[in-house]
C-alpha cells in the first residue's frame, strides 16, 4: 500500500463537486465521495491499475474514472498524489497539474 497524498487543487475540486452535487441530492453528493474514496484506496493498492492519462501520454501520470469524472493522479516512488477531479464532458488542461 502507497501513501496519499492530496494537492490543494484536488482537494478544492473535490469540495467544489460534492457541493454541486448537493445541491440537488445530499443523498448522490455522499455518495459520489464515498465513489472516490473507495478509488483511491484502490489506487493505493493497484498504483498502476488507472490508465495514463491521453491528452499528457506519461505513464506516471494517470487516471481513475468514478461515474462522469476523471480523477488524475501522479505516481511517486511509494506514493500517490492526487492532481485533480474534474468532470469528464470538460476539456483537460495539464497545465493545471501542480
Amino acid at each position: 500500500m502507497v501513501e496519499v497524498r492530496w494537492t490543494l487543487q484536488a482537494a478544492q475540486d473535490l469540495e467544489s463537486i460534492v457541493k454541486f452535487i448537493a445541491r440537488d441530492s445530499s443523498h448522490y453528493a455522499r455518495l459520489f465521495a464515498v465513489d472516490t474514496f473507495r478509488a483511491i484506496d484502490r489506487i493505493t493498492l493497484f498504483p498502476e491499475s488507472g490508465r495514463i492519462v491521453p491528452e499528457i501520454g506519461d505513464p506516471v501520470i494517470r487516471e481513475a474514472i468514478i461515474g462522469s469524472y476523471r480523477l488524475v493522479y501522479r505516481l511517486k516512488d511509494k506514493c500517490v498524489e492526487i492532481l485533480t477531479v474534474f468532470h469528464g464532458a470538460r476539456q483537460f488542461d495539464p497545465s493545471r497539474l501542480t
